[in-house]
């Protein structure tokens, strides 16, 4: 089966970012943070642009959450919007908590994490990253 993993855009924020998802879920990062003036034919770039981060990669329990940084010399752009939502199945309500509050702090909370009518304890954020969450416990997904 093939397996998912989440791939987020940035603008010159990636490594930022990453930093703040390594304190929150722990582990290191899957080898090391590549940069853009690394790269071959980025000579030209501005020290900026070849500071940006080409590849950065967290392993979370099986998964992997990866990013890069747009490259504006490129005449890449970046739209943060809400089509894309990394969501994480915990597996307990305590470290549903944990992960909420820690990820969501100093973000834009949609929905509470609570019990929800559907039977799950669920919540979902905007991370002051412009990235969309969902925690989403529920003990019948952990057996």
């Amino acid at each position: 089966m093939a397996k998912l993993n989440p791939y987020l855009n940035f603008d010159g924020k990636a490594e930022e970012a990453f930093n703040f998802y390594k304190s929150v879920f722990g582990g290191e990062f899957l080898g090391e943070i590549h940069k853009m003036g690394n790269a071959p034919g980025t000579e030209n770039l501005s020290e900026e642009d070849k500071n940006r981060v080409m590849h950065i990669a967290l392993p979370i329990g099986g998964d992997l959450l990866m990013a890069s940084d747009i490259v504006p010399a490129f005449g890449q752009t970046l739209n943060v919007g809400n089509n894309n939502y990394v969501s994480i199945f915990p597996e307990s309500k305590e470290e549903a908590d944990r992960l909420f509050k820690g990820l969501s702090e100093g973000g834009n909370i949609e929905m509470p994490i609570e019990d929800q009518f559907w039977g799950d304890y669920f919540g979902s954020f905007q991370d002051k990253y412009g990235v969309h969450w969902m925690v989403n416990y529920n003990e019948g997904y952990t057996k």
